[in-house]
């Protein structure tokens, strides 16, 4: 008899209870005799009885996840006693909301940086100067990048803006984006 108790070590939850480990124990499973802390601080925060219980209406294939949950509860109860998971939980949300405005911000710096690469004189007519000018404005799409790579801008653009004739000013008839004109990236 002292054999098979030896072989048959009884679970933490039956070892922490001081009660024998029957065969069919519904702690077992879930609370192996290697992880004593684990059940000890289910215990202390929900009580065997109504992890029993819990255990009980669950079906069976619910129920390492339902330990599992409750486990982490319980050593986030331990350590804030206040809180408990919900605190960890916050702390994460507002890291995640901090990453995400410097992820935002570097964007914003990729952009901005990414627009000097063209002087502004070139992708639009100061606001006062427009009100003076009587002709018509054009709205072309800059392209900012190198070698197929890159993004899009719309910008406005006059003839008289500029002291040379741009591809996209030419009044011609011919599309330039068919590879006439001469026209070209910028």
């Amino acid at each position: 008899m002292a054999s098979s108790s030896s072989y048959n070590s009884p679970c933490a939850a039956c070892k922490f209870l001081r009660r024998k480990c029957m065969p069919g124990c519904i702690f077992a499973p879930y609370f192996p005799p290697e992880e004593p802390q684990k059940f000890a601080n289910v215990h202390k925060i929900f009580g065997a009885s109504n992890v029993t219980k819990l255990l009980n209406e669950l079906l069976p294939q619910q129920r390492e996840d339902a330990v599992n949950s409750l486990a982490y509860e319980a050593e986030a109860r331990v350590r804030d006693p206040v809180y408990g998971c919900v605190g960890a939980i916050s702390f994460l949300q507002r890291q995640v909301q901090r990453l995400q405005k410097e992820l935002d911000a570097a964007n914003a710096d990729l952009l901005r940086y990414s627009y000097t690469d063209i002087p502004p004189a070139s992708l639009s007519v100061p606001p006062g100067l427009a009100a003076f000018q009587h002709v018509p404005q054009r709205q072309f799409t800059a392209r900012f990048g190198n070698e197929g790579t890159g993004f899009y801008r719309q910008a406005t653009a006059t003839a008289y803006s500029f002291p040379y004739a741009l591809p996209w000013t030419d009044t011609s008839s011919e599309d330039i984006s068919e590879g006439g004109g001469g026209g070209g990236n910028l």
